[in-house]
């Protein structure tokens, strides 16, 4: 086993296939596939399971990469203390519903990189996409939110998905309107008072059950109900057509600029927002640090951070 062939099983995983890995690694495709088939036979186990649709890390795999990451980074360690060497290509991948918070944590993260190459990744989708990236180690983090409604379906897939739910603050619902909707001068709403205005939501594809929803209240009749699969979309139909979401409340003006306002809704539901870890697998210290700049985040925002013991694990 060598260091070589470690780097080659991360680049794969990152990139999420070996053809796009061979094209970054400069190699050609078959080494590359040899070089992972000479590792698995070595330990005697596969990394990899390939289909048809390609290739997708074993649960034996999650735990190697786990491993190896480790080895890797402080193989780097050494190499830049004792040889001089350029530090790689920093790699963070996190999978996030569709939260401003969220991308406020990964600028911060960015901006604050000692570094001068980085190659991050942060994807805003749906719910059961966010469970799969995280065990399928295409994401380090995956960040989502449990209620009342949502909590036995979501935490029954979370446990046999071999995954651990981290919570991270408890917020009380709002919605997001315009600044200019009729009801901007109000302090707290009920659903009711927005009956007669398109409620916005994100769609969730294949998996579009009432327990994926982004929303609170998702089995509600409504008038009025547009389904976006972009953040940037929703907002424009929040301002274009006196829309609403509901969401956790936690804006952020340079983000998504000062059109829209935060209302509390009048409601006994309450969303725990968190984010989901593999098992199998130690955070880098990339994704450490973006878990930092969640909590600062949150904390300046008012929201106290939960206790660890309300982990799910």
């Amino acid at each position: 086993m060598t260091l070589q062939q470690l780097k080659y099983i991360l680049a794969i995983v990152s990139c999420g296939s070996i053809s796009e890995a061979a094209k970054q690694l400069f190699i050609s495709q078959p080494s590359l596939s040899s070089a992972v088939k000479e590792l698995e036979q070595e330990i005697g186990l596969d990394i990899f399971l390939r289909t048809s649709k390609g290739i997708a890390l074993s649960n034996e795999g999650a735990e190697f990469l786990s491993y190896a990451r480790q080895v890797v980074e402080q193989a780097e360690l050494l190499e830049q203390r004792y040889m001089d060497k350029k530090p790689t290509k920093k790699l963070c991948s996190i999978s996030t519903q569709h939260y401003a918070f969220a991308v406020q944590a990964f600028v911060s993260l960015l901006k604050d990189l000692n570094t001068n190459e980085y190659e991050c990744t942060l994807r805003e989708t749906r719910t059961y996409e966010i469970i799969e990236d995280v065990r399928h180690m295409r994401s380090e983090i995956g960040i989502l939110y449990l209620s009342d409604f949502n909590r036995k379906v979501i935490e029954k897939i979370v446990k046999e998905s071999g995954l651990r739910f981290h919570p991270l603050f408890e917020a009380e619902p709002h919605v997001f309107i315009s600044t200019e909707h009729p009801l901007a001068d109000k302090t707290m709403l009920a659903i009711e008072d927005l009956d007669e205005y398109p409620c916005l939501a994100f769609e969730q594809g294949e998996y579009n059950s009432f327990h994926f929803s982004e929303e609170i209240l998702s089995t509600r009749s409504y008038k009025k109900k547009i389904m976006v699969s972009d953040r940037a979309t929703l907002f424009n139909l929040l301002i274009g057509l006196n829309g609403y979401t509901i969401s956790s409340g936690v804006l952020n003006e340079d983000l998504n600029g000062e059109n829209i306002k935060s209302v509390r809704l009048r409601t006994d539901e309450n969303m725990q927002i968190g984010y989901i870890t593999n098992k199998k697998a130690n955070l880098s210290r990339l994704a450490t640090d973006y878990v930092g700049k969640l909590e600062s985040i949150i904390t300046d925002f008012g929201y106290a951070i939960l206790s660890q013991k309300d982990e799910l694990s």
